[in-house]
């Protein structure tokens, strides 16, 4: 019996491939699409995922402004932040933070599915989102990814 062939295969920076993927967001349910471009962005669907390496995509997003949310969330959910100063904790629903910045409700919604380390910071960087169908990543010829097909 072999037993190299028993060997564990760590991805490290120069065995990763990184590819480009796209995803259209339109009239898609704001969670579900979330958590697929964060496995896409942790790089959970490749075979040599390793979790403390960058082995994910490079995630593209599109037509962001014209994700969904179940029920009455564009009401009734709230976003909190606070500014550090007595008194200075800050709400906004997603129909407040859609009207100032479209991409926002997206990014907010996928940052918060990736770790809270350096490698979570390093991940949110290979994540593109648009609030049109337009981007200007045509040279790294993105595969589309049909949400649909994903489990």
């Amino acid at each position: 019996m072999d037993t190299l062939s028993y060997r564990t295969v760590s991805a490290n920076k120069e065995t990763v491939n990184k590819e480009w993927v796209i995803i259209d967001a339109e009239n898609q349910i704001l969670g579900r699409m979330s958590s697929i471009a964060a496995k896409f962005l942790r790089g959970k669907f490749k075979t040599n995922f390793t979790p403390h390496v960058d082995c994910g995509d490079n995630v593209i997003i599109i037509n962001a402004e014209k994700i969904q949310l179940t029920g009455k969330k564009w009401t009734d959910k709230e976003y909190v932040r606070h500014t550090g100063y007595p008194g200075g904790l800050r709400t906004r629903t997603p129909q407040e933070l859609m009207a100032k910045k479209p991409t926002g409700v997206v990014e907010q919604a996928i940052k918060g599915m990736l770790p809270k380390s350096r490698l979570g910071s390093q991940l949110y960087r290979n994540l593109f989102v648009y609030a049109g169908p337009e981007h200007p990543h045509e040279a790294q010829k993105p595969k589309t990814i049909d949400l649909t097909k994903i489990k």
